[in-house]
């Protein structure tokens, strides 16, 4: 399908499946997300944004890293060499809830990642805080990306998620930037970009797609009921 029959087309109707133990394959991707305990914000101000955003990168390693702040210590002997658990495509981060397109690079890869992001990050907030207890809604959903066209209009749910729930100037960070200005290589963006002639043509189609999304409010009360 071309690039102006993307346009043309609304958000894809997908029979979704949100499923805790979904089987994860090595080379395929994944919707991954999750909200806070109650609806509660999991973000409250930006050093937590950073804070989570840091362990998005530093617990991406096939190697336990034990703590981040154990991990500091590591940073010179570990170098450019870490090899992943998950490769990013997209995410956003909102005041309440996140949304990741991770492709897995090694067998339970996600899992992994997973399970050391939320564990590292509750033991942050729940100190920082004063808190004790989950902090996120249980574990986190997956959904198989089972199509090209459900990727390509994914990836404008997810990077411009903030625009979804119209945060304004809310405590929220997402690869949106990363993907219009080219301003950083968190993400391996290829898989999405190489399908458009630039940059500039994947903006125009992700805001079309935008569009249709709004219409679709029901997506995201499945996705996060």
């Amino acid at each position: 399908m071309s690039f102006n029959n993307y346009l043309e087309t609304p958000f894809p109707s997908v029979n979704i499946k949100i499923m805790r133990k979904v089987k994860f394959i090595n080379g395929e991707y994944y919707h991954i997300f999750n909200r806070g305990v109650d609806k509660r914000a999991v973000f409250m101000e930006q050093d937590d944004l950073q804070r989570f955003f840091q362990g998005m990168k530093e617990f991406n390693n096939i190697e336990p890293i034990g703590s981040i702040y154990e991990n500091s210590f590591r940073k010179d002997q570990l170098g450019n060499s870490v090899s992943k658990l998950v490769n990013f495509i997209c995410f956003c981060l909102n005041p309440n809830h996140y949304h990741f397109i991770l492709e897995q690079s090694v067998e339970q890869g996600i899992e992994k990642f997973m399970h050391r992001l939320g564990i590292g990050y509750t033991q942050y907030f729940n100190k920082k805080y004063e808190r004790s207890g989950f902090l996120f809604q249980g574990p986190f959903k997956a959904i198989h990306i089972d199509s090209n066209e459900y990727l390509l209009h994914l990836s404008a749910y997810v990077n411009l998620n903030e625009r979804v729930h119209e945060f304004g100037n809310g405590v929220s960070k997402s690869s949106w930037v990363e993907y219009t200005k080219n301003l950083d290589n968190f993400c391996k963006k290829s898989i999405v970009l190489d399908q458009f002639k630039d940059a500039s043509e994947y903006k125009t189609f992700a805001e079309d797609a935008l569009k249709s999304i709004k219409e679709r409010k029901d997506i995201e009360k499945l996705l996060l009921e």
